[in-house]
């Protein structure tokens, strides 16, 4: 596929006019990896994981919707979680029908969301590109419209306007860090940045995506394992997505499914924020070291999801908390 001359940063600013009305600007917290146990250093977390509907995803879903007509049947999204989610959030405000197909690795709190959403859930096959190829026929069959994950113009512009977003808050910023499923997260921020900063593509190493395509010159199957498999593991990354990587994607890394558990269980032994697998790759990638900034770089992570039970945290317990809990009980028995 050729590179697609529509993504660009003027119509990404045009479809951020559109959707502002339907979509939050997150905050950005700014921390120092001396506080996660590190060589000091200044670092930018933007925090979509406090979007609505738990993720970045909003912004290309209401794009998808606000882009054209809706037909009587409504519109259809295959997605391992978050895309569902999005696509149900965004379909209720606008008072659309919308079907939502899922496999069956999605975790119980995205589907939850999707469900809360109003929105038919429909739960079958393994993996990501099941759900999809099952959306497809009902969309043939149905008349509905499909909003596609990653991989579709809309979606693209409306992930972009996530980076128009972060360039405003920090000018400054050298580098961003970006966790990446099927690419259209990163490829939206890359085609709004067009190279003017280092993006570093973050992904798992069950399910290196982008990675592997990239060394091959082209899209090729991926592995689609880990802890992160319902957000970041596409069979394979897109192919609009992947013209805009290979221009302004200034480097891929990849982490082990350790490492995202670690960033987890920090962010929330430091922030008190709760991130799912998917929202926690990219400071996994730094805190790791994974990604090793040079000194003269100014550094910034985008958390871009937070579905996930909070319960189900894997938070290690520490003989200090234990011994607190226990104090705390023999206080209540008493």
């Amino acid at each position: 596929m050729t590179n697609d001359i529509s993504i660009t940063p003027e119509r990404i600013a045009e479809t951020a006019s559109r959707i502002i009305p339907f979509v939050r600007q997150t905050p950005v917290l700014s921390v120092n990896l001396a506080d996660f146990g590190m060589e000091p250093m200044p670092v930018d977390l933007k925090l979509e994981c406090l979007q609505h509907s738990g993720s970045f995803k909003v912004r290309g879903a209401f794009s998808g919707l606000l882009g054209e007509a809706v037909p009587d049947a409504g519109v259809v999204a295959a997605s391992g979680g978050n895309h569902g989610a999005a696509v149900a959030y965004a379909a209720q405000k606008l008072g659309v029908a919308a079907t939502i197909f899922v496999p069956s690795i999605t975790s119980p709190a995205k589907l939850d969301r999707i469900r809360s959403y109003g929105a038919e859930l429909v739960v079958g096959g393994e993996r990501y590109a099941d759900a999809l190829a099952v959306s497809e026929e009902f969309a043939r069959k149905t008349g509905a419209r499909p909003i596609h994950a990653f991989d579709d113009v809309t979606t693209l512009l409306g992930q972009g306007t996530l980076g128009r977003e972060i360039e405003e808050q920090l000018p400054e910023i050298t580098t961003l860090l970006v966790a990446v499923g099927g690419g259209g997260l990163i490829g939206g921020v890359s085609a709004w940045y067009q190279s003017r900063i280092k993006i570093v593509a973050v992904e798992p190493e069950g399910a290196p995506t982008l990675h592997m395509a990239l060394q091959a010159g082209h899209p090729v199957d991926a592995p689609t394992e880990g802890i992160a498999a319902d957000s970041l593991a596409p069979k394979q990354v897109g192919g609009r997505v992947f013209e805009i990587a290979r221009q302004h994607v200034g480097q891929s890394v990849l982490v082990t499914d350790q490492a995202i558990r670690d960033a987890q269980i920090a962010c929330w032994n430091t922030l008190r924020m709760v991130l799912e697998p998917g929202g926690a790759a990219a400071f996994a990638a730094l805190l790791s070291g994974a990604y090793k900034p040079d000194p003269n770089e100014r550094v910034a992570v985008l958390l871009c999801g937070a579905n996930t039970d909070g319960s189900q945290l894997p938070i290690k317990s520490t003989p200090q908390r234990k011994k607190a809990a226990q104090r705390r009980l023999s206080k209540s028995v008493c």
